[in-house]
């Protein structure tokens, strides 16, 4: 039989169907290669711009805190906000010490960053390193040289507790031990007066201020505020005076009311720091002149039994223990065993009792 139809043709072979052809051409290709590569490039930009925007947050916090070093210009600096921890800061400027810093710096340069805080007004102040920036001053004074012209500095410009300046301030020197005790109580009575420290208390403020010291350091600290109150400007040169003098002198002080009138007018006379410390010895060393306290005479009593009654007798007492029960005895029949016992006592003993 005939595959063909009536009209004469063959049905279409169908044994092997013809597969079309998916396969991306090059410009396809190249452009889903485009997309892929604009798909990832945009997340790796989301994901740079949110890393950006984290080390942004934390380099702000971190230069808000101090953390971060900057080149500060000398002339941005000021030291006139946070009293210093140190006396006479002219003598200290001029000092031997400043002079081999001030070679140090000129030979590599400053090593050490100090600590900047951002005052109230806006102004950059000193909080550490007051002698490196000292020494970098007299040395752009000196040369001009702008190698000198800026200082490297941690800027802290989050709001701080005032005392907490103090406390950074005198932290540095405290733990070299490069401060006397009349420079730390200076810093404590300093701080009491400040109006931005909450605590009025110098005393108090030594606990804080040096919380870090040993007790007895900060016993001898709170003795060098108690001279330095008392003795005001008479003291002359507060920083020469040795630590066991100005103890011996504050306790003295304390003990002997009046006595600072006459030790400040003698500490007036004083032309040395050397003479001065020798009129705080003899203070010192001087009998007190404070009345001494009348020495009470101890107290004298007897005991002696009566049969089964034992007696205790001293000033205005006379105790009487016994098996008796008293509370028992009426109070009548008490009271003319009494009044029996003072007539023998006024009769026999004399005048002493006369006025019983």
């Amino acid at each position: 039989m005939s595959n063909k139809n009536k009209f004469g043709f063959a049905p279409v072979e169908t044994d092997t169907p013809t597969q079309r052809n998916r396969s991306v051409g090059p410009m396809g290709a190249a452009i889903r290669d485009t997309a892929e590569s604009l798909t990832e490039s945009t997340e790796a930009k989301v994901e740079q711009r949110r890393q950006n925007a984290e080390d942004a947050k934390t380099y702000r916090s971190a230069q808000a805190d101090g953390l971060v070093l900057s080149r500060v210009s000398l002339s941005e600096v000021h030291t006139d906000d946070l009293p210093r921890d140190r006396m006479e800061l002219e003598a200290v400027a001029a000092a031997d010490e400043m002079e081999e810093l001030k070679s140090s710096i000129r030979a590599r340069g400053q090593k050490e960053p100090v600590e900047l805080y951002e005052g109230a007004d806006g102004r950059l102040q000193v909080k550490k390193g007051w002698r490196r920036f000292t020494a970098l001053s007299q040395l752009f004074a000196e040369t001009q040289d702008d190698a000198f012209a800026t200082i490297i500095a941690r800027v802290e410009r989050s709001e701080e507790r005032r005392l907490s300046r103090y406390i950074d301030m005198v932290e540095e020197n405290v733990v070299r031990e490069d401060l006397t005790f009349a420079e730390m109580a200076q810093v404590a009575i300093t701080a009491a007066d400040d109006l931005g420290v909450d605590e009025r208390d110098p005393q108090a403020l030594v606990g804080v201020l040096y919380a870090a010291l040993h007790k007895v350091k900060k016993s001898y600290i709170r003795s060098f505020v108690s001279l330095l109150m008392y003795l005001g400007d008479d003291l002359q040169w507060p920083k020469s005076v040795p630590r066991n003098v100005g103890v011996d002198a504050a306790r003295r002080l304390k003990a002997e009311e009046g006595a600072a009138t006459d030790l400040k007018q003698r500490l007036r006379a004083a032309a040395t720091p050397d003479a001065q410390n020798e009129v705080l010895r003899s203070f010192v060393a001087a009998p007190s002149a404070a009345p001494k306290k009348p020495v009470k005479a101890p107290k004298q009593k007897f005991e002696f039994h009566v049969g089964d009654t034992k007696i205790t007798a001293r000033q205005g007492e006379c105790r009487i223990v016994s098996g008796v029960d008293y509370a028992s005895v009426p109070k009548r029949q008490l009271e003319q065993a009494i009044k029996a016992f003072e007539e023998i006592l006024r009769s026999e003993a004399g005048p002493r009792v006369r006025d019983l």
